[in-house]
């Protein structure tokens, strides 16, 4: 009999906490009976693994002003639902593992459900760890100071989804005294789809992840396109209204899809690739060795995507620009030498 690990994943903006955690989950379920809570909303079209038990929260997402709900619960009444179902899942799972995903290191607002799961987990003689991407955004001393503080309390180690040589975590982690607690590195969590072999066409595939924030680059791509073949990708959070834009302006030589169950396949067939440079999408690139225009989402503080997309153009395998010009395409990859394999090292080191 397999031991139980439950796995805590919040996401809102995009979906690349959730199609990593989704990856990671997949990879766990070789040796653990997995679980996962998520915070979210669920995209329509894309599967959870098929091994794992999902259990969702009710949805409950950050906005400028405090949080938003879905539907007629107020945000506290959430609160309290999501802590309840938390908890009884807890007691029920009894998981000799518990993973939270990012926490502390960002997810702060969560606080309130996060902080009781981990100490219950603890009190249950549960194994407690940060399943943790490869690059923070920027904060501040104090940011990093309570962070710090939170993992030593409540964690056991620290899991660095990433390839030392690409980042460190102490390169945007940089609190006042060291953490206590180990830290892996375990590599990349690269997609759950094997890549096959396909013949390149020349069209351009135009995505931005979860499509919540991707109007404007969509948008660029599709007016700039001078009669290229393009595929672009709304993304399964894009907003009706936004979606309903696109339709309107497209051009004759643009496909327009709602989403796609699997980027990196339709990124192995095309001829370019124009997108922004969350941590999903980014090692799809890297897979699919596709020349690739990459304009990092870069708002309210959000230096994460220019950070990784700087490395990666570094390193040979993608341009970076401010804008979506389909005209800076033409370049060869170089191939990336990055270990890609940090599912199933984080399985081994679990």
């Amino acid at each position: 009999m397999k031991p139980s690990l439950l796995f805590y994943c919040q996401h809102s903006v995009g979906l690349g906490h959730l199609m990593r955690s989704y990856a990671l989950c997949e990879a766990l379920t070789t040796r653990f009976d997995v679980t996962l809570l998520t915070g979210g909303d669920l995209p329509s079209g894309i599967a959870a693994p098929a091994d794992v038990e999902l259990v969702a929260l009710p949805p409950l997402g950050v906005q400028k002003n405090g949080f938003g709900t879905r539907g007629d619960e107020s945000v506290e009444r959430t609160w309290e639902l999501r802590h309840r179902r938390i908890l009884m899942t807890l007691g029920r799972v009894q998981p000799t593992v518990v993973l939270v995903e990012l926490f502390p290191f960002g997810r702060a607002k969560f606080a309130r459900e996060l902080v009781p799961l981990l100490e219950e987990a603890r009190a249950m003689g549960a194994f407690t760890a940060c399943s943790l991407r490869d690059i923070l955004v920027s904060g501040d001393g104090d940011r990093d100071d309570r962070a710090r503080r939170l993992a030593d309390e409540h964690l056991d180690a620290v899991f660095v989804h990433c390839d030392p040589s690409f980042a460190r975590l102490e390169e945007t982690f940089r609190p006042s005294q060291p953490l206590g607690i180990p830290v892996h590195y375990t590599g990349f969590v690269a997609g759950r789809n094997g890549l096959n072999g396909h013949q390149r066409g020349e069209h351009i595939v135009v995505s931005a992840g979860g499509g919540r924030v991707g109007l404007p680059l969509l948008k660029e791509a599709m007016l700039a396109s001078d009669g290229r073949p393009m595929r672009a990708i709304a993304g399964p959070l894009m907003p009706d209204d936004d979606y309903a834009q696109l339709q309107e302006l497209r051009p004759d030589n643009v496909e327009l899809l709602r989403s796609v169950p699997n980027l990196a396949a339709e990124l192995s067939r095309a001829g370019g690739s124009i997108s922004q440079c969350g941590y999903n999408t980014a090692l799809d690139l890297v897979r699919t060795r596709v020349p690739a225009l990459v304009v990092p989402y870069a708002v309210d503080g959000e230096d994460e995507q220019t950070r990784r997309a700087r490395r990666l153009e570094h390193l040979g395998i993608v341009k970076v620009a401010d804008h979506a010009d389909p005209a800076l395409l033409d370049f060869t990859p170089e191939p990336a030498r990055l270990d890609l394999d940090g599912a199933a090292r984080t399985t081994e080191l679990l």
